[in-house]
């Protein structure tokens, strides 16, 4: 956790995946960003503002469902103030909001100074974003929506599913869209540890990376300060605690998740049955990622700040 470096991660090199990106703008009409819900307002890659920010930019906050979004119009306020005017919450695995998506891109291209569509009237958009926010399901979750067909892009719950930019997928009938699915890229240095962490619980980075134990020791601490204690209840540990030794020992024990440990002792090696943290710990961190620990919010701070909230409205 003291160590910064276990933080400067991407899921592919980022000047290859960028290089990729920019190689296919001269096709992209618009570009859709797709981020974790939970995070809406630190973990994004800025580069790629840098890099490929001359396109008209929707931002889609995705996993609306497990995020805590009691704030919502302060978080858009807030982005707003940061130059990202068009905002969509969604839930890509249930098709929430997703038909918002077509028309608000529509309106974006034909308005912006760059239209001239001329006899090619099909629009292909580009999907960015770091890894495991759900741009593979966005692009299928847009396929059932407005073609009625299954998946054309895998979708992974870790990082790194998608390898490389892919050949156009359609997504609509009318108007006649394409995407591109991308590779997700992490920024070659995150800001700050604790950023590093809320990608890692999030699990934009793969665990053992940054460290099971650390991740669910972040994890814990975030649900008691946020008074998020379902977790008490799933694992029926019958109280709140802060001790993350303490609630991974008990989960071991309610799981049956136990190992044979030798331990050397003055009359030779003696086998000691002992809780599988590591186990434990695997399992606390994946049921809060598939929300059975409840919903979070973990960019509170942001959000708290003066002025944080001047919002537009969603």
């Amino acid at each position: 956790m003291e160590d910064k470096r276990k933080f400067s991660y991407a899921c592919v090199p980022l000047s290859s995946g960028l290089k990729k990106m920019q190689s296919s703008l001269k096709l992209i009409d618009c570009i859709i960003e797709v981020h974790d819900a939970r995070i809406p307002l630190s973990g994004r890659n800025p580069l790629f503002q840098e890099t490929l920010g001359i396109k008209p930019h929707l931002l889609v906050l995705n996993k609306m469902d497990l995020a805590d979004l009691k704030e919502k119009q302060k978080i858009v306020g807030h982005l707003n103030k940061e130059g990202v005017k068009n905002v969509i919450f969604t839930n890509c695995l249930k098709d929430e909001n997703i038909k918002q998506i077509v028309p608000k891109v529509t309106e974006l291209i034909e308005s912006g100074y760059r239209y001239h569509r001329g006899e090619n009237l099909e629009y292909c958009i580009m999907v960015i974003g770091v890894p495991n926010v759900g741009k593979s399901s966005l692009i299928n979750s847009l396929r059932r929506q407005h073609l009625k067909k299954g998946k054309a892009s895998r979708v992974g719950g870790e990082p790194g599913v998608t390898k490389a930019v892919l050949s156009k997928i359609q997504v609509c009938e009318r108007p006649l869209m394409f995407l591109l699915d991308t590779p997700g890229v992490l920024a070659p240095r995150i800001q700050d540890v604790e950023t590093g962490l809320k990608l890692a619980t999030c699990g934009t980075i793969l665990d053992h990376l940054v460290g099971e134990d650390i991740i669910a020791d972040y994890l814990l601490f975030i649900l008691n300060k946020q008074q998020q204690f379902r977790y008490v209840e799933h694992y029926d540990l019958g109280e709140a605690c802060d001790d993350i030794s303490s609630v991974l020992k008990r989960i071991a024990i309610k799981l049956k998740k136990i190992h044979k440990v030798k331990v050397l002792t003055g009359t030779g090696n003696v086998n000691v049955i002992q809780p599988n943290y590591s186990a434990a710990a695997y399992d606390f961190i994946r049921s809060f990622r598939s929300g059975l620990l409840g919903q979070v919010m973990f960019d509170t701070a942001f959000l708290e700040e003066p002025g944080a909230n001047r919002a537009s409205d969603s």
